[in-house]
């Protein structure tokens, strides 16, 4: 599921506040917690999901949309969320909020559908950085009333009660419950108008407002009532007769003046949203059904759909269940199918995590099962299925693994275990013209017409796609004016399950959880016509062999994610995908399509430069060398020249009997002092010849060769699945490895430059893994030193080096900053 908007207005014509309007505003934050809290967990069938917030909200709110059909309906109304943990709050009391547990595992991943949910409704979602959803409501139910409109707030958030007078109620959607002045007075012993200044006396432990120390709500109702008003109290504190009391008030003062700026509302933020903007719209009904229906709501999704007199959706088949009874009836899968039966009893994510796992593989996979699409009639009825599974596995086949050059040849599609096909589009036939091509193949989709059905179906955001590394099929996609979304990634789901404990690739992945083989690429690859292994590509594969071979990827990669998805929930995973993996997908696969622009003749002229200056150190080499030359880019011929013929001490052998001549062995060298000056001299000139060699092939003569043709942009691919450290990895080419320290690779990334007009920022998080460690191993020296700024690494080195901070030198911090990671990750 992608980001929730931040904000959602429905579109419509303004609806001026008159007399007479009646403004609903919805504490949404605080309902996602109350409907989290008070209802029975729930979780989406096909995948375990957590969604028990959502239904409930989605509840709660279609029957305010019903009940507000009767005599006091409103004319206006919003759903109001807080934007950040951070407020304006936070600049006058640092520990605001700041003993706030995190939310609990299992909401996370709710708070984006829940934000989708509303926009489903057609109804207004408000949110703005800086302020609290309360100071928000606050500024609307000012505005309305004093425009002569009523107010409802749907909350019974204590911290809204105050702000309960004529033209403003609370109203507890959960328990049906009107909240008026009388229920403030039960509540906090004071009508509305005096609650701030009660709360600012007894604080609020759960928001972390100190208010004073011993003085709790009926105290501060009574001292209140007793001088009307916190001023008055604190003014007159050395009059109370209880010493306590006395004192604290004397001693804290200053600390309740801060606790009602705090807990008073601020009622005049400046919205960026009208009032006027949020007036009561009709659902859409496509769009709500669709998103209850992708939540798999059944009952409330009929419920509804009865109400707006339309026909429920097809809602997806997912009786998890009775189809390992129906299916698993061989003798086979009759031990995993009983075990997974009665797992399911239980009633656990851990259960439904093994019972979806034993349905996924009690299917065998059956290559001779696929379909072969070839006409717009078998496409419409493979949509048609995938619209009414409600989710579907998807994969691309193309000529190339660059996706921003790759042809689409032919795509595949599943929809349940063993049910797959496979779209071809541009096969070729492997006979030669006059040109040297092949003609396409017949009893295949033209192309275009493909596509044109396929778009809506990728496109429609209350289906959800499941790809393999689907990053690569979603880029080729986006070239082709197609954005896939939403999606799942079984690699990226494996990568955040099983990070470093194997292979996150198709075949790898499918021996380890499905125990199966998947035909290998070579395989296929090798019926494809041409004499190289580099003449060859997927358009030569006859279609049948091709869809064999592309059905069965898209069947295991939905087997894949109906084993690998429940067990985020099961094993507690499931922030760390739906709130960090799964949302930088789109962001990655925008940066990759959108490329880097590059200046050519910077690198040109660079190129030159480097040739020159490589030309003149192989002349000094040769000088020192006696006037001996070999070849300085073979580690053979040096390593005999430096150990055989200068007979250098400190030379070590291979296993295969030749010198070793690696950079650090020829850095010791260089540091010798016992070895001749001219023999010194030589190792450090053969060092910059090889550094400088090494820019010019790796960088100026190599970057421009992956400048796309039709972009003129370097392209870069972003793997999210290939470091034990949760870093992304860069190739073809990688541009994470870009020389900084020396003159001259500063003088490469020159090289990179901004559109006209724009910039290019470079921001990099500090010693992000030792901050981590400081907070979890909880380290006070640690923690201090990052509090102080301090540069961690310099410290390091100077305890263990004896080396001034002031007076350190970057290869001794260097070295120190080894140890400190070398710590973390061994």
């Amino acid at each position: 599921m992608t980001r929730a908007p931040q904000c959602y207005v429905p579109p419509g014509e303004v609806v001026p506040i008159v007399k007479g309007s009646h403004v609903y505003l919805i504490d949404g934050s605080g309902y996602i917690f109350r409907a989290f809290h008070a209802l029975p967990p729930l979780t989406r069938p096909s995948d375990g999901l957590p969604v028990g917030a959502v239904h409930g909200f989605c509840a709660m709110l279609w029957k305010l949309l019903g009940d507000s059909k009767l005599a006091d309906r409103p004319t206006h109304i919003a759903v109001v969320f807080d934007h950040s943990a951070k407020t304006f709050r936070n600049d006058i009391y640092d520990k605001y909020k700041a003993n706030r547990p995190p939310p609990p595992e299992e909401l996370v991943p709710q708070f984006p559908l829940i934000r989708h949910a509303v926009k489903a409704f057609n109804v207004a979602c408000i949110e703005q950085q800086g302020f609290e959803a309360d100071d928000l409501i606050a500024t609307y139910a000012r505005q309305v009333v004093e425009a002569g409109g009523d107010v409802t707030i749907i909350s019974s958030d204590k911290d809204l009660m105050q702000l309960i007078r004529p033209g403003i109620v609370m109203f507890d959607g959960m328990k049906n419950k009107r909240i008026g002045p009388d229920e403030v007075v039960e509540k906090f012993g004071v009508p509305p108008d005096k609650v701030v200044d009660v709360q600012s006396l007894a604080g609020d432990s759960t928001d972390n407002v100190p208010g004073v120390p011993g003085i709790g709500i009926k105290t501060a109702a009574e001292l209140i009532k007793e001088h009307d008003d916190l001023d008055t109290l604190l003014a007159r504190a050395s009059e109370i007769k209880q010493p306590k009391r006395r004192e604290k008030l004397i001693e804290f003062a200053e600390q309740a003046r801060i606790s009602r700026e705090l807990v008073r509302l601020k009622q005049d933020v400046p919205v960026e949203t009208p009032v006027e903007q949020v007036g009561v719209h009709d659902p859409r009904p496509d769009e709500l059904l669709a998103f209850l229906r992708d939540m798999e709501f059944s009952t409330l999704t009929r419920r509804i759909a009865e109400a707006l007199g339309v026909e429920p959706p097809a809602l997806p088949e997912v009786s998890v269940g009775a189809s390992i009874r129906e299916r698993g009836t061989s003798s086979a899968g009759r031990g995993a199918t009983a075990a997974a039966t009665a797992d399911a009893a239980a009633g656990t994510p851990a259960a439904g995590a093994r019972e979806l796992a034993a349905l996924a593989k009690s299917v065998p996979v059956d290559r001779n099962a696929y379909e072969t699409v070839r006409d717009a009639e078998a496409l419409a009825r493979w949509i048609g299925m995938c619209r009414t599974a409600g989710r579907f596995a998807f994969d691309t086949e193309t000529t190339s693994l660059d996706a921003m050059r790759a042809e689409l040849v032919g795509f595949s599609l599943a929809t349940s275990p063993g049910v797959a096909c496979y779209v071809p589009v541009g096969h070729t036939d492997g006979a030669s013209d006059l040109f040297g091509g092949g003609g396409l193949s017949p009893g295949q989709m033209p192309r275009a017409e493909a596509l044109k059905q396929l778009k809506p179906l990728l496109e429609d955001r209350s289906l959800l796609k499941i790809g393999q590394n689907i990053k690569y099929d979603a880029l080729v996609l986006k070239r082709l004016g197609i954005d896939i979304a939403p999606i799942d990634d079984t690699m990226l789901l494996s990568y955040v399950l099983d990070g470093g404990r194997g292979g996150h690739g198709m075949d790898d992945l499918a021996e380890r959880h499905l125990h199966h083989t998947c035909i290998p690429f070579s395989t296929v690859i090798a019926s494809a016509p041409g004499a190289k292994k580099a003449d060859k590509t997927f358009a030569g594969v006859p279609i049948e062999q091709a869809t064999a071979y592309a059905a069965e990827d898209a069947d295991v990669t939905l087997r894949l994610w109906m084993t690998l998805k429940p067990r985020l929930v099961a094993e507690r995973m499931t922030t760390v995908y739906e709130t960090l993996e799964r949302p930088l997908l789109p962001v990655i696969v925008e940066m990759e399509h959108h490329g880097i622009k590059v200046d050519r003749q910077i690198l040109s002229r660079l190129s030159g430069t480097f040739a020159q200056r490589i030309g003149a150190l192989e002349e000094e080499v040769y000088g020192l060398a006696g006037g001996d030359r070999f070849n300085l880019g073979s580690p053979k011929q040096l390593g005999e020249f430096l150990f055989d013929r200068l007979k250098l001490p400190g030379g070590k052998k291979t296993k295969t009997g030749q010198w070793e001549t690696r950079a650090g062995l020829l850095d010791d060298l260089a540091a010798n002092e016992e070895l001749p000056d001219d023999a010194r001299r030589l190792i450090n000139t053969m060092l910059e010849w090889r550094q400088l060699s090494k820019l010019r092939s790796t960088y100026t003569d190599a970057l421009p060769n992956f400048v796309d043709a039709e972009t003129g942009r370097i392209h870069t691919s972003y793997a999210l699945a290939a470091t034990t450290t949760g870093r992304l990895a860069s190739s073809d080419p990688n541009l994470q490895n870009i020389p900084i320290r020396t003159k001259e690779g500063r003088e490469i990334r020159t090289a990179f430059i901004a559109e006209k007009g724009c910039k290019l920022i470079s921001a990099d998080y500090s010693q992000i893994e030792l901050r981590v460690l400081a907070h979890i191993a909880d380290i006070p020296q640690l923690k201090k030193a990052f509090a102080d700024g301090l540069d961690i690494h310099a410290m390091t080195a100077s305890e263990m080096f004896g080396v001034p901070v002031k007076d350190m030198p970057g290869e001794v911090r260097r070295r120190a900053k080894a140890i400190n990671f070398g710590i973390i990750y061994g």
